[in-house]
């Protein structure tokens, strides 16, 4: 759906008018294309230390064009920071040092990315510092304008540049447009989380199941994970199938009419994936309802049918694919929460309700993840445009695309470009995390 007023803001005459009436002026984000380099532009790298040892060698091999110093007349493409070395407050200083000039200079769409270690409940002082990172980056990115975004990296345990690639590739480029004021915890990969051979193509020789996935956001998945190399298995209610058919004849999948929430789909499933592709490789729970009252004039009805679509039927199916062992070793699972399930909505407790134990969900089977060397996270977009918000009342839809730091809506591509980067193979030390694709809301995030 066309953002009219962004398109307005950043045409010649809207960009005069908007700076006149001292409008605000969401910028035209990057996004991928395949074509693309990683960045259209140098990075600057600074350290507060020594360095990670690796990370200038990762960074080139991705192509990146690395620079040491500020010499005061560059337009950065991106800023990257390693602070795995500070230890106390007064460290803290030398990130300020480091990005204060630069960031006049930052591009459109430019990347901040911090790199820091994660507390670890060892020492009080070092844990603030290593904290205090978070606030820090969170607050940078609702400074940044024209498209920038800051992210923080968390090194947990014996993590080290091995481990950040996927997460760099995905932070830098325009795959994350949308995800802003973000903290990502990245572990030690396990043996099964090998690089990709293309990293075009990450997901090649993969299978992957997509719930819901006629239209919006599925569809923008399934068709993210197949121009990854993905084969992907579409699901969706019998009522959709001629939209669903479309969306695999474009991409070459498969088409599968079903009912999650109906008792024999986890067994429906299993059958399917087995007698079709001997198991699963990536599992994207993408299906959901709303069915939105106040609490006092909810139906019963309406309560149940949202608890049961969105949260009982992920629980249920995920639990008898790990029981058949359908999902192989090395696998992912990617679940749809919402910025709802985190901060509340108006109308919504049971959508809410439902976004919030996706989350709970999501933590609690990461240790029986981590066992199989494979990784289960979620993905919680905030205000994306689709059809549901289409339907939205004019002046509501226009307040609240821009009640983020990026000053508009996000796409489905967005959302479908976050969980492809939580299903490469790379990004096997993400595990039992909560990734939202929001823009940073200005209010809950």
């Amino acid at each position: 759906m066309a953002d009219r007023y962004l398109d307005l803001v950043n045409s010649g005459i809207g960009r005069k008018l908007a700076a006149q009436l001292g409008l605000p002026r969401p910028a035209v984000l990057r996004r991928y294309q395949p074509t693309d380099p990683l960045l259209p532009g140098a990075l600057l790298l600074g350290n507060a230390g020594d360095g990670l040892p690796g990370l200038d060698d990762l960074l080139s091999e991705a192509g990146v064009q690395l620079r040491d110093t500020d010499a005061g007349n560059v337009r950065w493409a991106g800023l990257l920071f390693d602070a795995t070395t500070v230890r106390t407050p007064q460290d803290l200083d030398a990130v300020r040092a480091f990005l204060s000039a630069p960031l006049r200079r930052l591009r459109s769409s430019g990347r901040v990315v911090l790199l820091g270690r994660a507390p670890d409940g060892k020492d009080p002082a070092t844990d603030a510092t290593r904290q205090a990172l978070d606030g820090l980056v969170r607050s940078l990115a609702k400074e940044l304008r024209a498209g920038a975004t800051a992210n923080l990296i968390q090194l947990a345990g014996a993590a080290g540049a091995d481990d950040l690639d996927s997460t760099l590739r995905f932070l830098l480029s325009g795959r994350s447009a949308y995800v802003d004021g973000q903290v990502i915890r990245v572990a030690a990969r396990p043996d099964s989380a090998t690089v990709p051979a293309d990293w075009q193509r990450p997901l090649a020789g993969k299978v992957a199941l997509v719930t819901g996935a006629a239209r919006g956001i599925g569809a923008a998945i399934a068709e993210t994970l197949a121009r990854d190399g993905a084969q992907v298995v579409l699901a969706d209610l019998p009522a959709a199938g001629e939209q669903l058919a479309r969306v695999a004849n474009g991409i070459s999948g498969s088409s599968l009419h079903l009912d999650i929430a109906a008792p024999q789909a986890p067994a429906q499933l299993i059958e399917y994936l087995q007698q079709r592709h001997g198991g699963l490789d990536i599992l994207v729970h993408n299906a959901g309802i709303t069915r939105d009252k106040l609490l006092a004039n909810m139906q019963p009805e309406q309560w149940q049918s949202v608890l049961t679509v969105n949260l009982a039927a992920q629980l249920r199916i995920t639990t008898a694919l790990l029981e058949a062992g359908c999902l192989r070793a090395g696998g992912r699972a990617v679940c749809l929460a919402s910025t709802s399930g985190i901060a509340g909505n108006r109308g919504q407790t049971n959508y809410a309700a439902a976004k919030a134990g996706v989350i709970g969900m999501v933590r609690s089977f990461a240790p029986q993840f981590a066992e199989r060397g494979a990784a289960i996270n979620a993905v919680a977009p905030g205000f994306i445009d689709t059809d549901m918000t289409r339907s939205m009342p004019l002046l509501t839809r226009e307040v609240a695309r821009r009640l983020s730091s990026l000053q508009q809506a996000g796409l489905p591509v967005d959302v479908a470009e976050t969980v492809a980067y939580l299903a490469q193979p790379g990004s096997g030390g993400v595990n039992g995390q909560v990734l939202r694709v929001c823009g940073q809301n200005l209010v809950g995030a």
